[in-house]
């Protein structure tokens, strides 16, 4: 039930409660391919920077204010031709899974993506994450690839599924201000 959630934009108030998330996830899953937790410093770092850059970060709060989640855009890729494509990531307490919290999320990070102008957003989602697969595809995200082996964590090799969504008109169209 999500009705007494709210999704709003991340803080640096934020960056305690989304680096405890966000620790579980590199310590006990590879659902991230980092090996140790950044802290609240280094996670307001991160925060700053994707909000300094234009893209959105948000986060879903209970109704006692506690942070059960958050979603972030990137920048896909450093070169120029990838400026209208951006690299998605969502992240929920791990003990308020099955609340539909991760589908609030991803829906209102592809808004916000499209509302910026974005007009592709790209998943690399861990072979070990099927629920994350499942969240993607439910979003809209179709397969586009299999990176076998990319990554390596709790001592095996991982593979890393690419998922692709278009945003707004996507490819059909010019981006706005080209001709």
């Amino acid at each position: 039930m999500t009705d007494e959630l709210t999704i709003c934009d991340a803080c640096e108030g934020d960056a305690a409660a989304i680096a405890e998330i966000y620790a579980h996830y590199v310590l006990e899953s590879a659902a991230s391919f980092e090996t140790e937790p950044p802290d609240a410093q280094v996670m307001a770092g991160r925060i700053a920077k994707i909000l300094g850059g234009g893209y959105p970060w948000l986060v879903v709060r209970d109704a006692e204010d506690r942070v059960l989640g958050f979603a972030y855009a990137e920048r896909f890729g450093p070169r120029a031709g990838y400026l209208y494509s951006c690299e998605t990531h969502i992240f929920v307490r791990n003990d308020a899974l099955g609340r539909g919290i991760g589908t609030m999320l991803i829906n209102a990070l592809l808004a916000a993506c499209e509302d910026r102008g974005y007009r592709q957003a790209f998943a690399l989602i861990a072979g070990t994450e099927p629920a994350s697969v499942v969240l993607h595809a439910r979003a809209g995200y179709l397969p586009c690839g299999t990176l076998t082996g990319a990554g390596w964590k709790h001592g095996q090799w991982t593979d890393v599924f690419m998922m692709q969504r278009k945003l707004g008109a996507g490819n059909e169209t010019l981006p706005e201000g080209h001709t």
